[in-house]
């Protein structure tokens, strides 16, 4: 099992109201997503020929995150189809859940500018988060 992407909260985050903005969210999920397909991939991964790209990003907001909270995120995978993929999120803050969100990311060479079938190691690392 790969632990969760530990999230830093910083000052900048923060709306008038005190709590992290929600546009900062998809950004922590962002986060998360480099946290595990780095455990999941490895670090040699070529990203320019089998990368990916996100086509949809939604977050159901639960509870504010403050300042000094140390928010956790799990990430878990919803579905793995011929070209994309699902993804969903947890954000905790000692243990209890603050937001929940989802993405669908489409595979995708750079060096073709076109979108490819889901690579078989990724597949494997992706279903292996089900």
């Amino acid at each position: 099992m790969i632990s969760p992407a530990k999230i830093q909260v910083r000052f900048a985050d923060l709306d008038v109201l005190g709590h992290v903005n929600n546009t900062v969210y998809f950004s922590y999920f962002e986060m998360t997503r480099v946290h595990y397909f780095q455990e999941l991939l490895g670090k040699q991964w070529d990203w320019k020929k089998f990368g990916v790209v996100l086509v949809r990003n939604e977050i159901d907001y639960k509870r504010s995150v403050l300042l000094y909270d140390e928010p956790e995120i799990y990430m878990y995978t919803e579905f793995v189809g011929s070209k994309s993929f699902g993804l969903r999120y947890e954000l905790k803050v000692n243990g209890e859940i603050y937001a929940v969100g989802k993405s669908v990311m489409v595979c995708f060479d750079a060096t073709t500018q076109s979108t490819i079938p889901v690579p078989d190691n990724m597949r494997a690392s992706l279903e292996q988060l089900m």
